[in-house]
Order: structure tokens, then sequence, then C-alpha cells
């Protein structure tokens, strides 16, 4: 049985005549569990359910003043729904509808289901099916993938906190109940979800108590939703600001804001706006990059009136008592390992605030952003500090990659591999370079040149990641600090080294240009604390995987000690025939311009050649290999490579790379009906449901003269995807 025929999606006016409508509905005169979607196109806002009475429920969502605004309700239902499916596709729905960022939702960000039962997997396949099902009626617009590398999705407050969050969630209500800390300090490393947390509570505050509803709620919920309301009550209109000190990031949250009801742009603010109000309580996040009168450019006039307004010593003050002064209660996440400049609030400060009698501390230990977890974390903490030995074990990771590249070639490459497969990869560096690009007289188009490679610098430092040109430039810590990526490529450059001699970590002074990072700095030890600081940041970025360049032929030999390296030349072994196992060892190796006729016609594997399959993949049926001729992909794939795919069985292809068939196809690096493109989808939907769709094929080359394929509505239903691109061969 197919996915789409699991399932049904139904649309009823949501008025006084749904439950006539309702009387034919077997789903629900049986009282099964269904999820269901009240929406208004109008306002786009949108409310997301699930229940095993929606005769009730719907009667009591008619009678509450926000949902009855709304317009239409959509009723998803199956045979196969029971109670435990029925709360994750809500909860997925949930996540992914706040993410999908066309409708803003009604719903409270508490109660989401994220147990394990029994075929949650399956169940998963069918939440995915139910998603594009919702783009075709309008109710969704991106794909899956899209949203899982988008800001509304990763810094949605619909996250499924973990036990250990919501314990620190649990600390920070209660004490905000009682007064009796006027400071709490959330402490914990990189990746420890420091900022969900924060946005999940300023959620949670702001929400109304007729937004929440008891429903939604397991037994193990209400010890938590009676701490809610006490703060409801003491707090019913919060006046809550959210102070972030990075302007990238803070332009980056202020987005997310925009997109979630109830929350506002104007709610996240810099430290020197906390000059223009009082507030009840005030969150910090990257609290550790809060300022002190120390080497802050063109800052020092705007840091100096804040100063004055709020009757503050500017010779001894800093950004920490601004906060401190203008809060009822103040929230601190805070990480004294990302501390990168002198201009930052000294970790003596922090150590002061945490013995004071008003502020109590807890610690988030558990690693959340990259899949290596707390492991890769500690390996990193111990390689920097050159605590490894040689009877350490090489990282391994089956979760994880960490790789140690000798060409720069090879890794800007690769990152931007891993961009087109799967997203926010992107390239960071150590300021190792002055920046030559931003100066108006400069006549350099590049500001790093590595064994004839040049690049450029990031050319905006807002919102830098998500940017146009970011695939194509070189980040800096203050472009990323706050940050997730799928991959980062770090580029440790010449301001570090590394003494065989004494086995530490040395930094050179002159090779670092970043001016108001070394300006003051009388002990080395000081500068070598924060440059270790800036790469353990970094490094400590990527979900999937982190790759490594290092300038330093000391440093590089030190790491490739502890860190495997990237295998320029992939085992590609054309196997002989008593050698081959079928999909064990081996897959089939394809000549697309000598095939004759429909694809599907070389799945029986001919007489075609086999190739060993490379160590790091499982054995599988579905993978196969092509050489692909041209130049139309050569940012990705070189003229010649044999290139491994994984056969198209289902699911998203939008911003991959595919092999398609197609009849009007003429692409000369194949002949007729096939070529390698990356594949775009655009699907407009009407008012009556009517939709338009159209498919461009992408090339991505450094040739401008390749042109997109474009395919409209009638030209599509020839067009198959035969593979999906895994990696060159």
């Amino acid at each position: 049985m197919s996915q789409n025929e699991i399932f049904t999606i139904k649309r009823y006016d949501f008025d006084s005549s749904l439950a006539n409508e309702f009387n034919t509905v077997h789903y629900v005169k049986d009282l099964w569990p269904i999820v269901y979607i009240l929406s208004d196109g109008n306002i786009n806002e949108a409310y997301v359910g699930e229940t095993a009475d929606a005769f009730a429920r719907m009667g009591s969502h008619l009678k509450n003043n926000k949902k009855n605004k709304l317009s239409a309700v959509h009723l998803i239902s199956s045979e196969k729904f029971n109670k435990s499916a029925t709360l994750d596709i809500e909860s997925n729905l949930i996540k992914y509808i706040s993410g999908d960022g066309q409708y803003k939702l009604i719903n409270a960000n508490t109660g989401l289901a994220n147990h394990n039962y029994y075929q949650k997997k399956e169940y998963w396949d069918i939440f995915k099916s139910i998603w594009d099902s919702l783009r075709t009626v309008g109710i969704a617009k991106h794909p899956i993938d899209y949203i899982d590398n988008s800001d509304l999705f990763k810094y949605s407050p619909y996250k499924t906190l973990t036990s250990e969050q919501k314990s620190s969630l649990l600390v920070i209500m209660k004490n905000l109940l009682n007064n009796t800390y006027k400071n709490i300090i959330i402490e914990g490393g990189a990746g420890t979800g420091k900022t969900i947390l924060a946005i999940f509570l300023f959620k949670l505050l702001n929400t109304t108590n007729d937004d929440f509803n008891f429903n939604e709620f397991g037994d193990d919920e209400f010890e938590f939703m009676e701490i809610v309301f006490e703060l409801k009550k003491k707090y019913p209109n919060p006046k809550m600001a959210l102070v972030v000190p990075m302007s990238s990031f803070r332009s980056t949250l202020k987005k997310v804001f925009k997109n979630i009801k109830g929350l506002s742009a104007n709610m996240v603010i810099g430290p020197a706006e906390i000059v223009n109000d009082t507030f009840d309580i005030v969150i910090v996040d990257e609290s550790h990059r809060l300022r002190r009168r120390v080497n802050l450019g063109a800052y020092f006039r705007a840091f100096d009136v804040v100063c004055e307004k709020l009757n503050l010593d500017k010779h001894t003050c800093n950004e920490l008592d601004w906060i401190m002064k203008q809060s009822e209660s103040a929230i601190y996440f805070y990480d004294e390992n990302q501390s990168i400049k002198p201009s930052d609030v000294k970790k003596e400060d922090f150590d002061k605030l945490k013995v004071n009698s008003l502020t109590k501390t807890e610690y988030l230990k558990s690693q959340f952003r990259s899949r290596g977890g707390n492991d890769y974390v500690n390996y990193i903490d111990n390689l920097l500090k050159c605590k490894l030995t040689n009877s350490n074990i090489i990282f391994n990771s089956k979760e994880y990659e960490l790789i140690l590249f000798d060409s720069i070639k090879d890794i800007v490459n690769e990152i931007k591999s891993r961009d087109i497969e799967n997203g926010l990869s992107r390239l960071v560096a150590g300021y190792s370079w002055p920046w030559m690009t931003n100066k108006k007289d400069s006549k350099q188009d590049y500001d790093i040149e590595i064994e004839g490679t040049r690049l450029k610098w990031n050319s905006t430092n807002i919102d830098w990641v998500n940017s146009v040109n970011s695939r194509e430039e070189v980040g800096c810590i203050h472009t990323t600090q706050g940050y997730d990526l799928n991959y980062t490529g770090i580029i440790f450059g010449n301001e570090i080294t590394y003494d065989k001699a004494t086995n530490e970590i040395k930094i050179l002074k002159g090779n670092y240009y970043d001016v108001n990072g070394k300006q003051s700095i009388v002990d080395p030890e000081e500068l070598k604390d924060f440059i270790l600081n800036i790469y353990k940041t970094i490094l400590l970025r990527g979900i999937r995987g982190t790759y490594v360049y290092v300038c330093d032929k000391d440093l590089r030999d030190y790491f490739s000690q502890f860190i495997p390296k990237f295998k320029t030349e992939k085992e590609t072994q054309i196997l002989q025939e008593d050698e081959v196992i079928p999909y064990v060892n081996s897959i089939p190796i394809y000549d697309l311009k000598v095939a004759a006729g429909n694809f599907s016609e070389l799945q029986t594997v001919p007489d075609c050649e086999w190739i060993a399959l490379p160590k790091n993949y499982k054995p599988s049926n579905d993978w196969f290999a092509c050489k692909v001729i041209g130049e139309s992909m050569n940012k990705i794939i070189p003229n010649g490579s044999i290139c491994m795919f994984r056969k198209y069985t289902g699911g998203s292809r939008d911003g991959k790379i595919v092999l398609v068939e197609h009849t009007s196809i003429q692409d000369p690096d194949f002949g007729s009906g096939y070529t390698v493109k990356e594949y775009r989808s655009k699907k407009e939907v009407t008012q009556d449901f009517w939709s338009h769709q159209s498919i461009t094929l992408k090339p991505i080359s450094n040739d401008s003269s390749f042109e997109d394929i474009i395919l409209e509505d009638d030209e599509l239903s020839s067009l198959k995807v035969i593979g999906v691109f895994e990696c060159v061969l």
C-alpha cells in the first residue's frame, strides 16, 4: 500500500455546520485518534491538535475567542493511527509548520511528544507523505529538508525539551517565582542547547493562559504546568527582552521572533538598547560576549553614553552591570570558553556574580548540536590542550566526520559538495589574514591565498551563514558564533603553531590580524586562551562533521596523529568477476552513453563492470555508479569523475543533485535522455487548489554558458529521477 493510500486529508469549513459534516465521518463517529489543523490564510494563523473525540474538541475550539477566528479545518485520518502515532504526528506538524513560516501557530509550546513507540520509523515515513500532501493543498510551503536547515526550525520554541533542559527550566521558573534570586546563570558549552532553552522560555512566558490547553499535556506535565501558571499569575503581561550581544546572530533571532505568534522582532535587542526601558525579566544569550570598556573601537562613544544615562562609572562598569540595573530578574546563558576578545566581560566578573547570594547557577552538560556528542567535545578539548598521546586512538565515529586535509583545494571542494548535499556547510578560518576586500581603495578581490588558491572573507557581517555568497566565501568567528552548521571546514591560520619539544600549542602574535582581538593584551597566555577559544568554538559548530586544514606544518603534523586524513584517491577499483559479491563489496558501474532504451532495463544488471564499494558505506542494492563527463557540474563533479548514486525510491529531491531521464533532454555529455543536474521544483497553488508546477535542472559550473533546463506541466510526466548523487569516487 502506498503512503498516500494510508491516510486521508479532508478540508471542512470551521463553523457551526461542522457537527453535521462530522456525522458522516467514520473516524469521528467511532472516536478514532485523528490529527487536525485549524487555519486561516487571510490572517496566516494556524493551530495543530490531535484527539480521539473530534466532536468535543471542535466544540471547545469554536468557543475559544482566538481559535474561532480560524476558517478551515483539515482532518488527517487513517486506519493505522493510534494514540502514540497521532501525538507524534501532531508534534512533528507543530515543529515543521512553525519552521515552514507560512503560518504563525497559536499553539502553546508545551506538551510536545517525543517518546519511542512501536513502528515509530514507519510513522515518520507516513508523516513525510502527509507533509507532501499538505504542500499540495497549500497548508505547507517548503520541503522537510529545506526546513531542517532553516533558522525558523532550528531556533523554534516548538522544540521538545530534554529532561536536562526541562530540569533547568524548572529551576529558572521556581527561582523567578520565589524571589530568592535576582540573577540566574545557565552555564553550558557550545552545542548544549542554551539558545533553544532561552527562546523556549521566552515563548512560554509570553503565551496567554487562554492558549494553554490541558488536553495537550500528559500526566507527567501537570506539575510543570502548575509552576507555569503560578509564574503567569506573577507576570500576567511580562516586560521582557532577549539581549544578544553579537549583531549577526541578533539579526537572525529577530527574524525568528518576527514569525512566532506572541513574539516580535523588537523583543530582541542589543546590550546598549537596555538603557531605553526597565524590564521584569531579561534573558541574555551568549552572555560571555557582553563587553567592557576595552578595545571597543567606534563603540566607545555609545558605551560612554549608556553609562552616563545609567549613572554608572564608565571606567569600572560593563554591559553586565547595565543588565543588572535595568532588570528585576536576569537570566544569563554563559560559556566562559566562548569568550574570544579582550573586550568581553572578564571571567572574574561572572565568578563574582556566581558567588553572590542573589545568584543561582545551573549547568547544562549534554551535547545536542554535534552528532559526535560529548565524546567529540572532550576529544577536541584534549586535542587543543595537548592532552592526547600516541596511545590514544585516532578519532573515529560512525555518527560524525572529523577529517584532516593536506590540500586547501580538497577541503574547499568537499565543503562545497557537502553544501550541495546537505546545505549549511561553510568554510571558517582563524583571523590570520588581513581583511583587504573591505577597504574602499583596495584593488584586491581576495583576502586569503593558500597554495595558489585565493579566497575571500565574508562579504557581510549580518547573517552571513545564510547569505547568497557564503558558499564561495570564508567566515570568521564573529559571523559564525551562535550558529549551527551541518559541516564546518576550518582553516587553522599561520597565527597558531605547535612546539614538539614542549608538546604545546603556541601563538604567533604577529600573524594574528584582529586588532581589537589582541590590542591591550600583555600576557601571551591570555592571547593564547582567546585564540584557542575561537578555534574550539568553531570546531563545535558542525552537526554532521568538521573538516580541518592547517597552514602551519608543525601543527598539521601534530593533528595528523589524532585526526583521520582525507583520502584523495578513494577506492574505485574495477573488480574481477571472481572477486565480485554484488552489492556487498561492489556496486555496478553503468555507461549511460551506450544505455539502450529506458534506464529501468539496466536494473537487471546486464554485462556491466563492478566497482569496489567504499569502505565507509553500508552494502545496499540501491547503490550504483556512473561516469559523469562534461563541465556542466564542474564546481562539484570534475569532468570524467566516476560518481556514486543512490537509486531514487521517493521522498524530497529539491536541492539535491540527481541523475534524471527525460525524452526531451539532449545533453551533449550523455546523449539523448540523461543528465546530472541540481533539481529544483516550484509549485504554485491557487485558492481553488489548482496547481502549476515546474522543475528546473540547474548546472553548477564555473562556465556561465551552461543554462538551466526548465520543464513545465506537460513535460513532467515523462521526467524520471533515476538516482540521487552521493559522492565522487
